[in-house]
């Protein structure tokens, strides 16, 4: 069996394509055929090294992946050959809260991850495909859109009628805006590329903003809900974007936290306590959600947008591509 795994260090030049032991599924497991993966920016900081001593190689990386249950262990009955499933991003986040436990079985990270003809998962660890969906659309779940209807549903409480800005036109933006536009919310965009601006407009965004020619973006977000701000900001930039965030929210308004895009720094804290505001940190989800967040994608037929596709054969590419950032939505490898 093939894999491509970390050896010896980081750095796409030690993704190596290795033979690896042919895999049985033990009690309470279920043996996968991966069919697709799919890249996120939190793959990309581990290809590079960035979680330090965190993570060692060697590691197959790859949170997030779809495909067919070949094989299931002893005591597995939620289950059978032939089913359509993706894995889970934390394999021991059934429900309820994040846990220590449940950060420590991350996918790509703290264990091996989906970048691999076929891997095993605990049964508690997977989800059925909504059936309408390729095993690259499938694939593009795990992280990116359980992240999105987490900020939205289970952190933010979205309601028809409010108001949401998304960041950039990435996984998680795209699933934000399509889940936002499915409960009837008001969704304002940033990017830096009116054809990007062009398209989320046609996808149902009520308002684009070109933050690269308008770089205080929350002063025309104050201005197009009446001066009061949006009701959810989904802030996945970090601490470049971050008090811009804090100003276009409105007063009790919710900013959920996902990402760092911007890399590192010191925020003051004042405005956030003076406008009473939530902000929530966003990592992925429980099984319990992507359960019901499939519900919703398969009542809807929604299908994620994907930017391209690229072979098993050459991961290095993909992840160069979405590192360009010049994909819109989604980047997968079909194996």
């Amino acid at each position: 069996m093939k894999a491509w795994r970390f050896i010896e260090g980081f750095g796409y030049e030690n993704l190596r394509f290795v033979d690896v032991p042919q895999l049985e599924p033990g009690p309470g497991q279920v043996l996968v055929q991966v069919g697709a993966c799919s890249l996120n920016f939190r793959d990309l900081v581990l290809a590079k090294g960035g979680y330090g001593r965190a993570v060692k190689p060697p590691i197959t990386p790859l949170s997030d992946g779809a495909g067919e249950i070949v094989a299931i262990g002893p005591g597995v009955t939620r289950f059978q050959p032939g089913d359509r499933v993706c894995g889970t991003f934390f394999q021991n986040w059934v429900a309820g809260g994040p846990t220590d436990e449940s950060a420590a079985s991350a996918m790509g990270g703290a264990i091996d991850g989906m970048l691999a003809e076929q891997v095993c998962l605990s049964a508690n660890g997977v989800v059925h495909a909504p059936a309408h969906l390729s095993f690259e659309e499938a694939a593009t779940l795990p992280c990116a859109a359980l992240t999105a209807w987490n900020a939205l549903f289970r952190s933010g409480n979205l309601k028809p009628g409010e108001s949401v800005v998304v960041q950039g036109t990435g996984g998680v933006s795209i699933f934000a805006l399509q889940f936002a536009t499915l409960a009837g919310a008001q969704v304002f965009v940033t990017s830096s590329s009116e054809a990007k601006l062009d398209r989320v407009r046609a996808m149902g965004a009520t308002h684009g903003i070109n933050y690269k020619t308008t770089p205080d973006w929350d002063k025309p977000v104050r201005d197009l809900t009446g001066g009061v701000g949006a009701d959810h900001i989904i802030e996945v930039g970090g601490a470049g974007t971050l008090p811009s965030s804090i100003k276009a929210v409105r007063r009790g308004g919710h900013i959920a936290l996902i990402g760092v895009l911007t890399g590192q720094g010191e925020v003051d804290p004042r405005p956030i306590f003076l406008k009473s505001v939530k902000v929530q940190g966003i990592y992925v989800g429980s099984r319990e959600m992507f359960e019901q967040m499939n519900q919703a994608i398969s009542a809807a037929q929604l299908r994620p947008v994907i930017d391209r596709v690229f072979g098993f054969d050459d991961p290095v590419a993909a992840m160069r591509y979405q590192e360009s950032g010049a994909h819109f939505g989604k980047v997968c490898i079909r194996m």
